[in-house]
């Protein structure tokens, strides 16, 4: 779960970079909203993908 958790966070980092400033104090806030939202859409991709075999 820590290595699932740790790459999020590594994915996380450039984009939080792109937002505010590395040094700032909101840095790990700001990480830490968009790991939540990398989870949300991957829980999202997966609750939606068996759906997307099924045919009308």
């Amino acid at each position: 779960m820590s290595l699932i958790l740790r790459l999020l966070m590594f994915l996380a980092a450039p984009i939080a970079g792109l937002f505010v400033a590395r040094d700032s104090l909101n840095f790990d806030i700001v990480q830490t909203m968009i790991v939540m939202l990398l989870i949300i859409a991957i829980l999202c991709v997966v609750a939606i993908w068996p759906h997307r075999n099924k045919k009308l």
